[in-house]
């Protein structure tokens, strides 16, 4: 059985991946600027998400995934040099800081696996995300450059999602009228669950995800790709 670190263990979509992971006998540590969901195998709270700033672990990792991002959706002149930096230290630099802190554990591992998180924003330009996709098109560009310099040995990869039902999401369906609305302009009409991404994000890490490294997987119904008249 594997071993897995999860940095933003709290998220609702980090909860349903350890669910299913736990389900398949794994172990699953998580952790998190918040206090312990009682979901994981065991529990790390941390003050943030930056270099030096995760626990010491001496197990064999078998895998990573990096959860922390943000939606911080505002007009362009709007943003200012605050919000630019706080995404990017959330979203790249946290995600770069925690593969460094745990390579050393993914290097014992005969089936090491990274999984990191950005979003449809990257690849289909939309109005408003112009510091989160900023923050997210560094962690693709993180994917493919680890997964070139850590093969064969380590495997490294990214799930993308368009819009999800979460927490993080809920300003932007929090009523009906906007919840439907965002179906509306998905091609499947349907906005994402923590199980659709938990579902990829399980798959990328395990022994079937064998033969794939530098991708960013998308998982958004169709968003990115797909313009139904």
């Amino acid at each position: 059985m594997a071993t897995y670190i999860f940095a933003g263990a709290f998220s609702a979509m980090a909860t349903q991946s350890a669910t299913l992971l736990k389900e398949q006998g794994h172990t699953v540590i998580g952790v998190s600027t918040k206090d312990d969901n009682g979901n994981y195998s065991e529990w790390h709270k941390v003050a943030h998400y930056g270099f030096g700033t995760f626990p010491a672990i001496d197990d064999v990792i078998d895998g990573l995934v990096y959860f922390p991002g943000t939606i911080n959706l505002k007009p362009f002149h709007r943003i200012n040099e605050n919000d630019f930096t706080a995404d990017y230290n959330v979203s790249a630099l946290g995600a770069a800081a925690f593969v460094q802190a745990y390579l050393p554990n993914l290097k014992k591992s005969a089936v090491a696996s990274v999984v990191f998180i950005s979003t449809v924003a990257v690849g289909t330009g939309m109005p408003f995300h112009a510091s989160v996709a900023m923050a997210k098109g560094a962690v693709e560009g993180l994917t493919r450059s680890l997964a070139a310099e850590f093969a064969p040995k380590i495997r490294v990869n990214c799930v993308a999602p368009s819009l999800t039902d979460t927490p993080l999401a809920e300003r932007l369906l929090g009523s009906d009228d906007k919840t439907e609305a965002a179906k509306n302009r998905n091609p499947l009409k349907k906005i994402g669950t923590p199980n659709d991404l938990a579902q990829a994000i399980t798959f990328l890490l395990g022994e079937n995800a064998a033969w794939i490294t530098g991708q960013v997987l998308a998982v958004d119904g169709g968003m990115n790709k797909l313009r139904l008249l």
